[in-house]
């Protein structure tokens, strides 16, 4: 064999049928059509973050923008998570790296905002355990689920999902009303039986997407809470973070978190709820919550449209 030929078969040359594809100094970005991706996305990380370019700095500035607003709008109304799932999309994050990252940043910020309510979750922890129980199964359930669907079929359904997280937030007040109505009477006849279940569908719910898990949490939390406002909200925050723990638990696992980008949106995420305690006393709720709808509405029909 010429010693030219030989040195083609070695390197990996048109002879040896390989091709270098990606060199070894870089690695692709992947983009969000990417059909391989369930494969990585399903297999066990090593401890290393999923494959992806490094951010740039549009990027950064996005998810702090999108985080610090989700803080703000979160301290205030709620429906923040709307912002961070979307911003993450908008970068080319795949859907399902996109929910796990922003649930991981949900988390940490969920954190920082409950421990203002730690003397109201110790009251309540010992009535809200088996609540905390179902939520740890529910919140693992719904993230192996969105695991094993895939970026694909989870593609299918974020423009549904977003819409119904958009029309669940704009019926919340009439919701509550309802829910009070109906929990009266519950409560009589052993309102934690009942709970429990309730609890654990929206767990699944939470585990899987997230984005209006609040208002859906205020039925099971009607069921066993005398509807002091800060009592509600210090239970609402404690079983989110349960369920999401376990959730991003199982997300990590699997190598789908970016945690770079989930940091960010973290960081400012608390930024902008200490913002929004402070916002909350100025601006109108209405206001607030009109932009979240218009702005929910909006973004389902792009996603709809693309």
């Amino acid at each position: 064999m010429p010693r030219g030929s030989a040195t083609r078969a070695i390197s990996g040359g048109p002879s040896s049928g390989c091709s270098a594809r990606h060199p070894a100094s870089s690695r692709p970005r992947i983009r969000p059509d990417d059909d391989h991706f369930r494969s990585i996305a399903l297999a066990p990380s090593g401890g290393s973050s999923p494959p992806g370019a490094p951010m740039t700095t549009f990027d950064i500035v996005l998810l702090a923008v999108a985080g610090f607003a989700a803080g703000t709008l979160n301290a205030i109304a709620g429906g923040g998570t709307i912002f961070t799932f979307s911003a993450l999309l908008a970068i080319g994050v795949p859907p399902v790296a996109a929910n796990a990252t922003s649930a991981a940043a949900v988390v940490l910020g969920s954190v920082a905002s409950t421990v203002a309510y730690r003397r109201e979750v110790m009251a309540a922890l010992k009535r809200l355990l088996p609540l905390c129980l179902i939520s740890v199964v529910g919140g693992g359930l719904g993230a192996i689920l969105l695991l094993r669907s895939g970026d694909q079929a989870f593609r299918a359904l974020v423009p549904w999902l977003l819409l119904f997280a958009t029309v669940l937030f704009a019926g919340t007040p009439r919701l509550q009303r309802a829910i009070r109505t109906a929990a009266a009477t519950q409560k009589a006849k052993g309102g934690m039986r009942l709970a429990v279940p309730t609890q654990g569908l929206v767990s699944v719910y939470g585990g899987y997407f997230g984005a209006g898990m609040g208002v859906m949490m205020l039925a099971s939390l009607s069921l066993t809470e005398d509807g002091e406002y800060h009592a509600v909200n210090a239970a609402k925050n404690l079983l989110s973070i349960v369920l999401q723990s376990m959730a991003v638990a199982v997300f990590l696992a699997s190598g789908v978190v970016h945690f770079g980008m989930s940091l960010v949106i973290a960081v400012a995420s608390i930024l902008g709820g200490w913002i929004g305690v402070l916002a909350a006393r100025r601006v109108p709720e209405r206001l607030m919550r009109s932009l979240i709808i218009v702005s929910g509405l909006g973004l389902s029909l792009w996603y709809f449209v693309n």
